[in-house]
């Protein structure tokens, strides 16, 4: 444990756990839905990483993306399923990363779901595109990083602790595996 983990009070950390790990990834999409989606394009290569809005987060705590079937990301996750997910809600809380094994498919009652007007910028063709794809990416293991009691109450304890050399960190963390 480093030098700042050891000066933090014990309720510092809490790892969730089903439904508990779903609400969180729930509330966390809700406040920032856009993450860094990353893939694995085959051994050796860098990871490949790109901006996506989340569509959807269910209530078994699956993330839901419309794609292009012509994108390098869907030739990707064809021959690597392996995601990676980060999201950053504001500049000083809600950090969340999230691996995952993604699906694709071309399921239309979902699409239908998943569809806001604004889509057509990518999607030229509307909800009807052919080229529009569902991606499921079903969440394995996770790591957040948040504070318990908003940005205020955070900024405010970081200046006193700056003021009194203590350290009152308002932050929480832990792992979150919804499955």
């Amino acid at each position: 444990m480093d030098s700042t983990q050891q000066q933090k009070p014990a309720d510092h950390r809490q790892n969730l756990h089903g439904a508990a790990a779903i609400e969180r990834l729930r509330e966390m999409v809700k406040d920032s839905p856009n993450c860094f989606f990353c893939t694995h394009p085959g051994a050796g290569q860098p990871t490949d990483t790109r901006p996506m809005s989340v569509r959807q987060v269910d209530e078994a705590g699956n993330f839901w993306f419309l794609s292009s079937s012509d994108s390098l990301k869907n030739a990707e996750l064809a021959s690597d399923a392996t995601v990676e997910l980060f999201f950053q809600g504001s500049e000083q809380s809600g950090f969340l990363h999230v691996t995952g094994r993604a699906t694709v498919s071309r399921d239309r009652a979902k699409i239908g779901e998943l569809w806001e007007p604004v889509l057509k910028n990518w999607f030229t063709g509307g909800i009807d595109d052919p080229r529009i794809t569902v991606i499921k990416v079903t969440p394995g293991d996770g790591y957040y990083w948040d504070n318990q009691h908003g940005d205020l109450v955070a900024g405010i304890k970081i200046l006193m602790g700056a003021a009194t050399g203590r350290t009152l960190d308002d932050s929480i963390e832990g792992q979150v595996k919804p499955h």
